[in-house]
């Protein structure tokens, strides 16, 4: 399993150059990867090629860019030249977003969701392979080829927890990027599900990228509840309700992966033995604990 860093979205009139010393610091201590998010602040994709072409080596992706406001050929046309600066890097992860988010801000129609991935795959992917896409769907229409550079074969990662969006992460996408699903659900519900839809399509086995927040501490308790807190909003929006309902849980302080250094290395173990192929932790502590988590991920990493 390798270890990377779902990194924290810098603000501010210097925020390109905050995510490119914050890239270079993840490289720099050995790891393997660094996410971005992609919500209401910096554009992701944007943002990697500005930040992320100085720093050589390290895989940069995105946990993930919301397909309903992009047509998938732009989206495509995008991912492209983002790959193309980062020197074939870029692993895109993309994902429905959220009803509130989707029909409440934007205006679009979210009620075939599984319907609308499909058929946005269906575009996508051949236009990220160099090939025309003709599609004339439910939900989308496209009839485009693109002439944009292609540095190398870009992963479509899909943010995948209800059974549809898992069969489609692994018979179409090249695997999932997770967010609040704890060990016993990745274990039983997702990795089954998406490793079994690969293997019908006849596809290679998929990557299963788990981002959580991670805390070396010797206080876990207070972590779990400033965790409940902060993002109580996951507890909340149904897809993770949903996989924290199915792990046993009560709300997203408890799959904070949390504990002095010896139990986080034990917990990161069971994700590996999950099947999870890339952890990317967000480091969720502050002064010495962030310190302490820092440096057993990086020494995990290497």
């Amino acid at each position: 399993m390798r270890i990377g860093l779902l990194l924290d979205e810098p603000s501010g009139p210097d925020a390109i150059a905050e995510l490119e010393d914050r890239i270079a610091r993840a490289a720099a201590d050995g790891f393997a990867t660094a996410w971005v998010s992609n919500i209401f602040g910096l554009d992701a994709l944007t943002a990697l090629a500005a930040a992320g072409s100085r720093v050589p080596g390290i895989e940069l992706g995105t946990a993930v860019v919301p397909t309903y406001p992009r047509h998938p050929a732009v989206l495509a046309q995008q991912a492209l030249t983002t790959d193309a600066a980062l020197g074939g890097r870029l692993a895109l992860g993309i994902g429905l977003s959220h009803k509130v988010v989707i029909e409440d801000m934007y205006g679009y129609d979210f009620a075939k969701p599984a319907r609308h991935m499909r058929e946005y795959l269906s575009v996508l992917r051949p236009l990220l392979r160099g090939e025309r896409a003709d599609v004339d769907g439910e939900t989308l229409t496209a009839h485009v080829e693109l002439g944009t550079p292609k540095a190398g074969e870009v992963p479509v990662l899909l943010a995948a927890l209800a059974p549809r969006m898992l069969r489609l992460a692994g018979e179409v996408a090249d695997g999932t990027v997770l967010w609040m699903t704890g060990p016993k659900t990745v274990a039983g519900h997702v990795v089954p599900a998406v490793t079994e839809a690969a293997r019908e399509a006849g596809r290679p086995a998929p990557r299963v990228v788990c981002a959580l927040p991670v805390a070396v501490t010797g206080d876990v308790a207070a972590v779990r509840a400033r965790a409940g807190e902060v993002l109580a909003i996951y507890g909340q929006l149904p897809s993770y309700r949903a996989m924290l309902d199915r792990e046993g849980v009560a709300g997203p302080g408890d799959v904070v992966v949390a504990g002095d250094e010896d139990d986080v290395r034990a917990q990161l173990e069971t994700f590996a033995a999950a099947g999870v192929t890339d952890f990317a932790a967000s480091i969720f502590a502050t002064g010495d604990d962030a310190a302490r988590t820092r440096a057993l991920l990086a020494t995990l990493a290497g």
